[in-house]
């Protein structure tokens, strides 16, 4: 997933009625097969197993949008703190300190334990709001990325409210105008654990790593709701 100026694809031209607003994620081959990136200011779906490289794909549409776009990101994440993500990612030629420093680039790590958590009436996700709120305004964020949503409600017994609670984040989302992804873990006989692609309007991106005699093979598949995508 390196890219540079030169590796950035132009929209390509849709026909008079049909264009959509995209936002380039400077990857090369993911702008050309969605035919100018993803939908802007909406969420837009990753979803895949383990090592299928999805927090890569994230974390490259950030750095990419703040270097090759001028665009600032938020990187909300649930599993490792700034620090391990700037290590995870620092032999692809990626500075997360750096970006941060030129505020850039806003990484907050929320830590969610559910074993330390004692339940007292109703779940919700206010709290979320008003970090992201913060960290968005804080650098001015065009871009958001959330790693890895299904942390936020492990061990949460009431689906209802976990709907309700999705529901709610994605529409914030796209009432704050960013481009956002939100990476999910692949579930058994659907896209995500939690059915996250039903709450997503927009787009979903699956990637899938599989191996057969030895051969290891990676896939990106792309399901847009109303050609959102492009994908043909």
């Amino acid at each position: 997933m390196e890219t540079s100026k030169s590796d950035v694809v132009e929209r390509p031209h849709l026909p008079r009625g049909r264009e959509l607003a995209k936002t380039l994620t400077g990857i090369r081959g993911l702008d050309e097969i969605t035919r100018g990136g993803l939908p802007r200011g909406r969420p837009t779906l990753v979803c895949g197993g383990p090592g299928s490289g999805k927090t890569l794909l994230a974390l490259t549409f950030l750095v990419n949008g703040a270097l090759l776009f001028d665009e600032p990101g938020v990187l909300m994440t649930f599993e490792e703190n700034s620090e391990e993500m700037a290590s995870d990612v620092a032999s692809l030629g990626f500075d997360l300190p750096e970006l941060i420093k030129a505020r850039k680039l806003a990484v907050d790590y929320v830590r969610v334990e559910r074993s330390e958590i004692e339940e007292t009436g109703e779940y919700d996700l206010e709290g979320l709001f008003v970090r992201l709120d913060y960290a968005i305004r804080t650098v001015g964020a065009k871009r958001v990325v959330l790693d890895t949503i299904e942390s936020l409600f492990a061990g949460l017994k009431d689906d209802a409210v976990l709907r309700a609670e999705l529901r709610r984040l994605f529409r914030w989302l796209k009432d704050q105008g960013v481009t956002a992804l939100i990476t999910g873990e692949r579930g058994d006989g659907a896209l995500t654990r939690q059915g996250l692609e039903e709450y997503v309007s927009d787009a979903v991106i699956l990637l899938d790593h599989r191996v057969h005699d030895q051969v290891s093979t990676r896939r990106l598949l792309g399901r847009a709701v109303a050609g959102v995508l492009g994908i043909e």
